[in-house]
């Protein structure tokens, strides 16, 4: 009401009259410096905290005994093996070598009685390589990764008896990063490395002093990264140098009075999974993860042990840490546990039925997404789902691919029709020219299928649970406006390893901070990759849209390094496809025959581990060539052996001449073709038909009107000329390219077409994997010599050139024309083999043309996918090498051009320029990629109208010749091809021609196919993959003479999705674009 007297608060009682002395303001830089002291090495170390790690330690005989058996050569034998044999005495300070040996060492333990009371008892053994520790009886029970990581083992309570236990440690002979010499991993691997074991020791180990030590690293952290005008931070530093000043070397109580002082900054429930308990909402989720490189800086062998090391260590820290859940990709490397470490695998399976132990991914391996082809991703898919279903029970439903370099614009719908949703990468996060802009976002395929993507803003899959982090997991994040979560997915990577103890004691601190102190994320721990995606599903209408690729601006060299590598990869697709066509026909036509299942899978699982991303992009060591070399052979073995036995049921045989009467084509493409073949060594016929073996007919010439032909003009200048086009060549290169029945001329006049060029090669760091834009800048034309005439036959002519690229390089080029076959369209084929011995140059031909577009078309998996010519925004420059499959094409309205080829998949088109990317030549990690000689082909395709299923068919045909066969036995080739003129399944003609029918095979799990895997299915079915491959609607009719009861639309994994209307032998298909379908054909009768 006003006027009423208050009461007046005192003055403290004890507030001094007089100030007892002066107080400084803490100087920030000084104090926060100091904070290392606490537990650095150095002049410091006897002083401080690292005094007291241990209370005691104990090595050599009696209670360290060791002995040594090294493994022949670089073999890596078995444990039952590597024990049967003699172990001799060695001791601490030995070295081990050379390079990828394997020794193994008998350890005898026994504890002394002074210890056998010590709170934590550990063994630990540094070799500076990796190894494994194993039981007496064979049971590997935690890796060991070396250099002051990972090296202790907790000795279990039964060794505290007073009695000798004894334990195997299996040394291998390189780091976890490989071999390579000096500091930079990526460098070719010394062959001559050597390993010394540094300790071999028993050591009781302080747990309030390892504890503290963690205490004090992340509130150190806290002093260090929080911003200097926070209350937080200035706490955190005040909190450490209390610490500090509290702690006396000796003084057990000191630390307990340290970690007192500790509690109160990140709480009291550090010490325990508790911490997670306090009810408070979480943003950041802590994944535990082990990214496994299936090879590179090491070879596929080691990597099988890389598994077994780093999945039983992860067992091993679930036991202690019921807080850990460990997410692991790769079916391929789940399968190697299973053969090669039963019990460990045993091991794994157990924590996977606890939930804990997370299989993800869904794919076979962690594989390129750029360079396979639409079948392979289907099928690493497919071998994926598969083995995680019949070995775990449920399949992924996240596909996890977080080094992959760059993702293809079909993967959403494939992991859709697998049956995910969802997609975890990182990688964009190293772009080096734009930054990508969301973490969180749908990301939409080409046919407009979705998943939900996250991309860590830690921006690592390797994370070290550090404060910086956690911290970053909210400061880096893009995509806050729609979800403010993120995932943290850590654990030591790439080399293998995964979580260690430290990383999951820091992130105990970390949220104790958080729920204490604040201003960090929360982080959070329990939960899986699934439980993460659930919640962000549930919003996802909500998020932002990425249509198409997901460019990766980097590692763009990688779509040329490692040439023959990438050439048996396209070689086994083809193989492969055409295998399980001729098999399925085979198998249907004979009861006795029985489709290869356990022959195809054996060869798909070695194609499909090949693509693993640091295998088929090139950036590997030259061991793990050698390796993928060796399964490349087994696939083509394995590829003539069914051959021969289809061959068999179909009454042929392969021949390498034959005459018109006797000969047949053998043609595996869903389509009518006619083309010429070769029958002898000057001889021609023409093949023509739609059935597996078609007719040959009589090629036939008119002497006085070639078919084709070929002109000297002068000394190094010829003409070649069929009805549809006429070629001028020049000094070894194209200078007219006249299309005769478009009455248009391709080359623009002055320029040079199928020009080699030559560019320096020297990136800023990552030699095999990257291309820079400066490259561009060095651009040297390789000049031929003399050109003459190599064929003039009447259906073909061609010329030879010679190319000198330098004194240890050179190229002989055979261009080549063709007649012309009604109703085709013609083309310039070139055939190149390259004696090649550069360093750091990059070989590519260009191919200037008269068109006019600010986009070119590439092939991609199912479909096309569209890229810039021009250079408007960094966001197109950035393209300036990209991805492309069987055909890259540049076209205007009513004309265009393409470029076919056989085996490679680097392109460009800037302008009107077209470049195919050849050869490359670095020197890491491995300094003889591409040394040698390469046959590479490609062909120069004009066509009417603009990108069309011309284009899309010549690619096949070029990729897929057809093959000389003759009848064997007694029938004639007459009645094997009336009786197989027809194909048993096809698209009619007036089917929409962009459809393509581009697989046919048994269904996986028929009861006379399946192997046993997953549960058999009754019957017998054939399964038929068509796409869209121009991006429109396209309808169509499939009409099969088999005895067919029942059509079903399927997925990839073949789940019955929906029923087909199925009558007189054929059924309707309307895809949308670029919509890959896939329809069972349930067949009648036994």
């Amino acid at each position: 009401m006003g006027g009423e007297t208050r009461a007046q608060m005192g003055p403290r009682s004890d507030y001094p009259l007089r100030a007892p002395k002066p107080v400084g303001q803490m100087i920030t830089n000084i104090y926060r410096d100091r904070i290392n002291q606490f537990t650095s090495g150095g002049q410091y170390e006897r002083q401080n905290l690292r005094a007291m790690m241990n209370e005691a330690v104990v090595s050599g005989d009696p209670h360290v005994q060791l002995s040594v058996w090294h493994a022949p050569d670089q073999t890596r034998p078995s444990f039952k093996e590597a024990v049967s044999h003699e172990f001799k005495h060695t001791a601490v300070g030995e070295w081990f070598g050379p390079s990828w040996t394997t020794h193994w060492f008998k350890v005898v333990l026994k504890v002394p009685e002074e210890l056998r009371d010590k709170r934590l008892l550990e063994l630990h053994w540094d070799a500076n390589n990796e190894g494994l520790v194993w039981t007496e009886d064979g049971h590997p029970l935690q890796g060991l990764t070396g250099g002051g990581e990972r090296v202790e083992w907790i000795l279990p309570e039964s060794f505290r008896d007073g009695e000798e236990h004894t334990i195997y440690i299996e040394m291998a002979c390189n780091g976890m990063f490989g071999n390579a010499p000096g500091g930079d991993s990526i460098q070719p691997p010394d062959p001559n490395k050597y390993f010394r074991l540094d300790r071999a020791e028993i050591v009781a180990v302080d747990p309030d002093a390892r504890q503290l030590s963690i205490d004090f690293w992340i509130i150190g952290d806290a002093a260090r990264e929080f911003p200097q005008d926070s209350w937080e931070q200035h706490k955190a530093l005040k909190v450490c140098n209390e610490i500090i000043e509290t702690f006396e070397v000796g003084n057990k109580d000191s630390l307990k009075a340290c970690r007192e002082i500790a509690e109160d900054y990140i709480g009291s429930n550090v010490n325990s999974s508790k911490v997670y308990e306090s009810g408070k909402e979480p943003v950041v989720f802590g994944i535990g993860h082990c990214h496994i490189d299936s090879c590179w800086l090491w070879p596929f062998a080691e990597t099988k042990r890389k598994v077994a090391r780093s999945w039983s260590s992860q067992c091993d820290l679930m036991d202690r840490y019921p807080e850990l859940n460990f997410a692991c990709s790769q079916a391929q490397q789940f399968k190697w546990l299973k053969e090669l470490y039963p019990t460990a695998f045993q091991r794994v399976k157990k924590k996977v039925a606890e939930g804990r132990f997370h299989p993800i991914g869904g794919s076979w391996v962690e594989h390129d997404t750029n360079m396979p082809s639409g079948e392979s991703l289907v099928r690493q898919f497919l071998y994926g789902q598969r083995f995680y279903e019949s070995n775990f029970g449920s399949r992924c439903q996240t596909f996890w691919l977080p080094d992959t370099f760059g993702y293809s614009s079909q993967l959403p719908q494939l992991c859709r029709l697998s049956g995910m949703t969802r997609f975890l990468t990182q990688k964009l996060s190293w772009n080096n020219i734009n930054r990508f802009p969301h973490s969180t976002f749908n990301w939409v395929a080409l046919d407009g299928s979705q998943v939900v993507c996250h991309m860590p803003p830690s921006n690592t899959y390797t994370a070290e649970a550090h404060f910086g982090d956690v911290k970053r997991s909210m400061s880096q994040h893009k995509s806050l406006d729609q979800d403010e979560t993120s995932l943290l997915v850590f654990g030591k990577g790439d080399g293998g390893g995964g979580p260690t103890w430290q990383h999951l004691e820091k992130l105990r601190r970390c949220r104790g901070i958080s729920d204490t102190v604040g201003l960090l994320p929360r982080v959070h721990m329990g939960s899986s990759v699934d439980d993460f995606f659930d919640k962000l599903e549930r919003k996802a209408d909500s998020l932002v849209t990425w249509y198409g690729e997901l460019y990766f601006e980097l590692h763009r060299g990688t779509y040329t390094t490692q040439s023959n590598n990438k050439r048996n990869n396209r070689k086994s697709e083809i193989v492969l496809r055409d295998l399980e066509l001729l098999a399925t026909i085979a198998s249907i036509k004979d009861g006795s025959y029985k489709y290869p299942k356990k022959e195809f899978d054996s060869m798909w699982e070695k194609v499909l581990l090949c693509q693993f991303h640091d295998c088929l992009p090139g950036s590997s060591i030259e061991m793990a060539y050698r390796e993928s070399d060796e399964m490349y052979a087994e696939v083509f073995k394995s590829a003539e052996s069914i051959m021969k036995d289809v061959s068999s049921v179909l009454g042929v045989s392969r021949v390498q001449t034959a005459t018109v009467a006797d000969g047949i084509a053998l043609n595996t493409l869903p389509w009518h073709r006619k083309e010429v073949i070769d029958i002898s060594e000057n001889e021609a016929a023409v093949a023509c038909g739609n059935g597996p073996l078609l007719q040959l007919r009589t090629f036939k010439t008119d002497e006085t009107t070639p078919l084709v032909s070929i002109e000297t003009v002068s000394k190094s200048i010829f003409v070649l000329e069929n009805s549809q086009l006429r070629v001028k060549i020049e000094d070894g290169v194209i200078t007219s390219l006249y299309d005769r029945s478009a009455d248009r001329e391709v080359i623009p006049k002055g320029q040079k077409a199928n020009q080699y060029v030559m560019f320096d090669d020297k990136p800023l760091y990552w030699q095999a994997w990257d291309v820079e834009v400066f490259h561009l800048d060095s651009r040297k034309i390789l000049a031929s010599s003399e050109t003459r005439i190599y064929e003039r036959k009447p259906h073909r002519v061609s010329v030879v050139t010679n190319t000198k690229i330098s004194d240890k390089s050179s190229i002989r080029t055979i261009i080549t024309l063709c007649a012309a076959v009604t109703g085709q369209q013609s083309f310039v084929e070139v055939s190149s083999t390259v004696d090649w011995h550069e360093t750091m140059k990059f070989l590519k031909v260009e191919f200037p043309v008269d068109i006019r577009n600010t986009d070119a078309s590439y092939e991609t998996q199912f479909g096309v996918v569209r890229r810039p010519t021009h250079y408007n925004t960094s966001w197109d420059m950035a393209k300036f090498e990209v991805c492309a499959h069987r055909f890259a094409d540049l076209s205007e309205h009513g004309y265009g051009v393409s470029i076919l080829n056989d085996s490679k998949y680097g392109f460009a088109t800037a302008g009107n320029v077209m470049r195919l990317s050849l050869l490359r030549s670095a020197k890491a990690p491995d300094a003889n990629a591409d040394m040698g000689t390469h046959h590479i082909r490609w062909a120069i395709l004009p066509h009417q109208g603009e990108l069309s299923h011309v284009t899309v068919r010549k690619a096949f045909e070029f990729n897929n010749p057809l093959k000389l066969l003759s009848a064997d036995g007694l029938a004639t080739s007459a009645a094997l091809v009336a009786e197989m003129s027809t194909p048993p399944v096809y698209l009619t003609e007036t089917s929409s021609p962009a459809l393509v029918l581009d697989t046919v095979k048994r269904g996986e799990d028929d009861e006379d196919v399946s192997i046993g895997e997953l549960p058999v299915k009754e019957g017998r079915s054939v399964i038929l993959r068509i796409y869209d491959s121009l991006g429109g609607r396209a309808r169509g009719t499939v009409v099969t003479a088999w005895d067919v009861k029942r059509v079903t639309k399927v997925n990839l994994l073949e789940d019955e999705m929906e029923e087909v209307v199925f009558g007189e032998g054929r059924f309707e298909v309307d895809l949308r674009p670029f919509e890959v379908a896939t329809f069972k054909l349930q067949l009648a009768g036994k």
